[in-house]
């Protein structure tokens, strides 16, 4: 279970996404946010951000920074797309920004943006084996994305942003009919090298992501803005759009506004963005379009989950899995037990983190005890949890130092019986420090201890929630798991001692 945070600095708006990721589940939202700031106004005017709109952009950085500390997430990734790629003073930007969020601002590419696209759209709604046309219509950029069996393998980034196209084109209220005619010859032009490279290959779908598309899906279906998330994967027609286009584009920004799913600020930039939707609707004969809310932040979030990023240090490396492995193996221990017990250990620190609050390396002394803690039946079943503390700190374990092995061998000494008492001189040698880190670590290894109890992997998951005083830990699992649920809150007692919260352990129905 690992919390990542997203920050999408585009042209129009800056989105902000924290969410928890389960293996196997949806990510679950603990924080999101949309403000229009409107960067790109001044950028695609005079080529550079206005001071007003950075210091607008800062203040709503601030806030998200504060949301999203406030759900101790253990990466973060800012990422800004046209507005910033195209100013000449993005660096200054960007430092403030950086020094907000404390983490730095990434200026990505076109591509870089719809490879993020695609793992969002992917993500949120998968399309294994259908060949779907993704369109995402920022403010600044439109990506145009082919993907095959779940795999992207074509991307076009063009200038065909909503606030792009109304800065260069539309000046007139309502738009005159000789800039709507120019602005559709732009966008003509710009999608002429993806009608060539796309244009033969049948499309299963068009997904359209993006506030446009979800403001044009609305109107079409007469969903208010306020209800907006119930268009995800709604659709509307090729013609119901053309005649949207043509609605819209004839009428003031007033009168606009007015219109079912279409709010202020939108409606100043919604003909812009109507029309890319039905340029690709019309160029590539598409019958309909699907609306799906994923975008750059989802993509970020699944990205992050990926590559497991700000969770390597809390995983023992390759060598350190190796050393304990064989250790473990030399001193008999079932191979398929050890290594579950070890995922369970690793599962229950990521999800315990905002509880136990312990530096990501006190994961590898967790880990590593997973592997070792019961080697001690080697020498004799009765104080076995001894043998092991003593086996352990007189192992050699290449990747571990002194301290850490000490650590170890004591986490494994308290898997079982009694806790750490002043009287115990192995527990006494640690440091405070070290001490500290053993003592918020004991429950969780006899946690995940209780998750094998019967030695065949019956548990496949386990979901940390947190309620004021009280945590629930919910076993996921396709067999019976009432032994490991038995066991598990066997721990209650200790984990109340050392946490001062109630546990309950149940199974998932």
């Amino acid at each position: 279970m690992s919390r990542y945070a997203a920050i999408d600095i585009g042209s129009n708006s800056i989105r902000l996404l924290a969410a928890e990721v389960v293996s196997g589940e949806p990510p679950r939202v603990l924080a999101a946010d949309r403000q229009v700031v409107r960067l790109g106004s001044s950028v695609f005017r005079e080529g550079r951000l206005s001071g007003s709109a950075m210091d607008a952009a800062c203040g709503v950085l601030s806030r998200m920074a504060e949301a999203y500390r406030r759900h101790d997430v253990v990466a973060v990734r800012a990422v800004g797309t046209a507005a910033l790629r195209d100013a000449s003073n993005h660096t200054e930007f960007r430092e403030r920004a950086a020094a907000i969020l404390g983490t730095p601002v990434e200026v990505i590419s076109g591509l870089e943006e719809a490879r993020l696209i695609h793992l969002g759209v992917q993500a949120q709604w998968p399309h294994p084996k259908q060949r779907v046309m993704i369109l995402d219509i920022g403010g600044g950029s439109a990506e145009l994305i082919l993907s095959h069996e779940g795999r992207m393998t074509e991307a076009f980034s063009k200038p065909l942003g909503a606030v792009r196209l109304t800065e260069m084109f539309l000046h007139g209220d309502p738009p005159d009919p000789r800039e709507l005619a120019r602005m559709r010859k732009y966008i003509q032009e710009r999608l002429a090298g993806p009608v060539e490279r796309l244009g033969a290959q049948k499309v299963d779908r068009l997904i359209a992501t993006s506030s446009t598309a979800a403001a044009a899906v609305c109107a079409v279906n007469n969903i208010r803005r306020s209800r907006r998330d119930q268009a995800d994967r709604m659709q509307a027609t090729s013609p119901q759009i053309r005649q949207l286009f043509a609605d819209i584009s004839t009428i003031s920004t007033t009168a606009r506004n007015q219109i079912t799913g279409i709010g202020p600020r939108r409606a100043e930039i919604i003909v812009a963005g109507v029309a890319v939707l039905n340029e690709v609707l019309q160029t590539f004969r598409l019958p309909r379009v699907y609306y799906s809310s994923a975008g750059v932040r989802e993509g970020i979030i699944a990205d992050l989950t990926h590559r497991k990023v700000g969770m390597e240090p809390a995983r023992l490396e390759a060598d350190q899995r190796r050393a304990v492995r064989a250790i473990s193996k030399r001193y008999g221990l079932s191979g398929p037990h050890v290594r579950h017990v070890a995922e369970m250990a690793a599962m229950l620190f990521g999800g315990f983190m905002s509880l136990h609050r312990l530096p990501l390396g006190a994961g590898h002394v967790l880990e590593a005890a997973a592997y070792l803690y019961n080697i001690g039946h080697f020498v004799n079943e009765a104080r076995h949890h001894h043998h092991s503390l003593y086996l352990v700190a007189n192992s050699d374990m290449p990747g571990f130092d002194d301290r850490e092995r000490l650590m170890i061998a004591n986490l494994c000494r308290y898997h079982r019986k009694s806790l750490p008492q002043p009287s115990h001189e192995s527990f006494q040698v640690l440091s405070p420090e070290e001490r500290r880190i053993v003592t918020l670590l004991i429950p969780l290894l006899r946690l995940a201890v209780a998750l094998d109890q019967s030695q065949e992997q019956n548990v496949a998951r386990a979901e940390v929630t947190f309620s004021g005083d009280s945590v629930e830990i919910r076993l996921h699992s396709t067999k019976d798991a009432d032994i490991e649920q038995w066991h598990a809150g066997q721990t209650a007692d200790v984990f109340r001692q050392i946490y001062g919260a109630a546990l309950t352990v149940r199974v998932a129905r």
